[in-house]
């Protein structure tokens, strides 16, 4: 079978050919239909992140995956063949979390191993690339907003990165009730979708007015909630200072910069909080099919573009150069 796979210690990333996978005692084969593209692959590809627990030289990527099952190990119980399914982003082994992709082998191959218990149905009317991109594209910022942030009806929120995770973020937020939902984000086409996702505002980050602009629309309180999907100390910063008395600064995009509180004091005298984020639990997932399911989150408008496994390197490569700006990509073998 085709697999784009990856050597963490070289960065040797390529397509090769590799024997169909046998399952092994609770573990289903999955033949593959769908993975997403995310930028934490281009991170692992880039050397930016390193996988923490892969036990072999290379590793398949791919954490965000759907397909059918194929075939069923020794006691893989509770599984039919051809059954629809999505693939959890990550399991726990020996008391720590394993991500799929990357500290075992994931979905961007033609099939794929993964234990019985981190398969999740899904319904018949939902696609494969839609159910790909729930775990982490979706999950990841409803597990922001729903368990980290805690956000409330009717709360004044912000978000700052309007990619694949932060499209997903607006969408959810609208889904919850936050109001009003202000997008920043120093692209025009970034900001066009945000509008799109649902925000009731979009500003240019580098807006001379954007003090003015956000109190206008709070009231004059400021974010209750601000989120950083970009993972960059100035929108950081930015973010602390258009917060609320008792706001709520949530953490999601990576990186390995510090964060700097201009004002303690002030920062102290108003209550404020900033929490970090990672990722999501299976629950999440669950809850997020379940939605879908019942016509609550429409991911149609998510796909950015579908290509076959071969062109692998090349949607990295749109990642990297970010000119079409998507919001998902999706491989299929």
């Amino acid at each position: 079978m085709l697999a784009a796979r990856l050597n963490p210690r070289t960065l040797e990333f390529s397509l090769v050919d590799l024997p169909v996978p046998e399952p092994g005692p609770g573990e289903v084969r999955i033949k593959v239909e769908a993975a997403g593209v995310c930028l934490s692959d281009v991170h692992l590809i880039e050397g930016i992140l390193r996988p923490p627990h892969l036990e072999q030289d290379s590793v398949t990527l791919g954490h965000e995956v759907a397909g059918t099952v194929d075939a069923l190990g020794p006691g893989a119980a509770g599984w039919s063949v051809g059954q629809r399914v999505l693939l959890q982003a990550g399991e726990e082994r020996g008391g720590r979390v394993h991500t799929r992709g990357v500290d075992y082998d994931g979905g961007w191959a033609e099939y794929a191993l993964a234990t019985a218990s981190t398969l999740v149905p899904i319904p018949d009317d939902l696609p494969f690339e839609q159910a790909a991109i729930i775990p982490d594209a979706v999950s990841t910022p409803w597990a922001a907003i729903t368990t980290t942030a805690q956000v409330r009806p009717a709360e004044a929120v912000g978000v700052w990165g309007i990619g694949g995770l932060g499209a997903h973020a607006v969408q959810l937020l609208r889904l919850i009730g936050a109001a009003p939902i202000i997008a920043f984000d120093p692209s025009p086409t970034a900001r066009e979708r945000a509008l799109r996702f649902g925000a009731d505002l979009a500003l240019d980050p580098a807006d001379p007015q954007l003090s003015d602009v956000v109190g206008e629309h709070t009231g004059g309180l400021g974010l209750a909630v601000a989120f950083d999907f970009a993972g960059a100390p100035p929108v950081r910063e930015q973010a602390l200072r258009l917060m609320s008395p008792a706001g709520r600064l949530v953490l999601v995009g990576l990186t390995d910069q510090p964060l700097t509180v201009a004002n303690g004091t002030t920062f102290s005298y108003l209550q404020q909080q900033i929490r970090g984020h990672y990722g999501s639990v299976p629950q999440h997932v669950l809850e997020l099919v379940k939605l879908t399911r019942h016509g609550r989150i429409d991911l149609s408008g998510s796909i950015s573009d579908i290509l076959p496994l071969s062109e692998a390197p090349k949607a990295v490569e749109r990642l990297q150069t970010g000119t079409t700006s998507p919001v998902r990509l999706v491989l299929r073998p």
